[in-house]
């Protein structure tokens, strides 16, 4: 092995300072996600591992490390929306994830509105320039190759509504750079925004 080369084997520990997983893996869209308790309490948290996965239907998800309000909810009501989180909304993001009982409303501890939704009951983040409105698909107990269960969980829901910020599309196509999304980094406290500087175009092949 080059000496310019650090190899870890992840069941024996990376023996670094933070866990470069997740900044080799990054930046990462953040999956901002609203959902509602059966009994009518809302629940807004965000979460790094989030990602879109399939056109038609469309279906995009997020993993939550342990059985969490968002799972318990999508799981309880079968629905869930996806909000963007832009750069000026960072800060109410943030606030959402802060470790509080399921009884408290994130909506209010970050002073967002809850938008109601067109086709899911669940509200989504009327602040946000871009919110899915969707319905739980599948809940995946995520496994190691040994098949030992980890207490993680895939949600997957099918996309059913889309709403976005009329000025996001120019031309009919949205303007990743002018929302100024921002994305979750490696370190304990990195995150990432888009502008146009960072755009470049390269098309397919043939």
């Amino acid at each position: 092995m080059s000496d310019d080369i650090y190899f870890y084997e992840p069941a024996q520990g990376h023996g670094l300072p933070h866990n470069p997983l997740n900044a080799i893996v990054a930046p990462r869209p953040i999956g901002w996600i609203s959902s509602q308790a059966s009994d009518g309490v809302l629940n807004l948290a965000p979460f790094s591992f989030f990602n879109a996965f399939n056109y038609t239907p469309p279906i995009i998800g997020f993993s939550c490390t342990a059985y969490k309000d968002s799972v318990r909810n999508a799981e309880a009501t079968r629905e869930f929306c996806w909000n963007l989180v832009s750069f000026d909304l960072a800060d109410a993001m943030n606030a959402t994830s802060a470790a509080v009982p399921p009884e408290v409303d994130e909506f209010s501890l970050a002073g967002l509105t809850p938008r109601a939704s067109r086709v899911v009951s669940v509200p989504h983040v009327a602040e946000s320039p871009v919110s899915f409105e969707c319905r739980t698909t599948q809940i995946i107990q995520l496994q190691s190759a040994a098949g030992i269960k980890a207490d993680s969980w895939l949600v997957l829901g099918e996309v059913v509504g889309v709403h976005i910020r009329q000025d996001l599309l120019k031309n009919g196509i949205f303007d990743t750079a002018a929302a100024r999304p921002i994305m979750r980094g490696g370190g304990p406290a990195d995150y990432f925004t888009i502008t146009p500087e960072s755009l470049f175009r390269m098309n397919r092949p043939g």
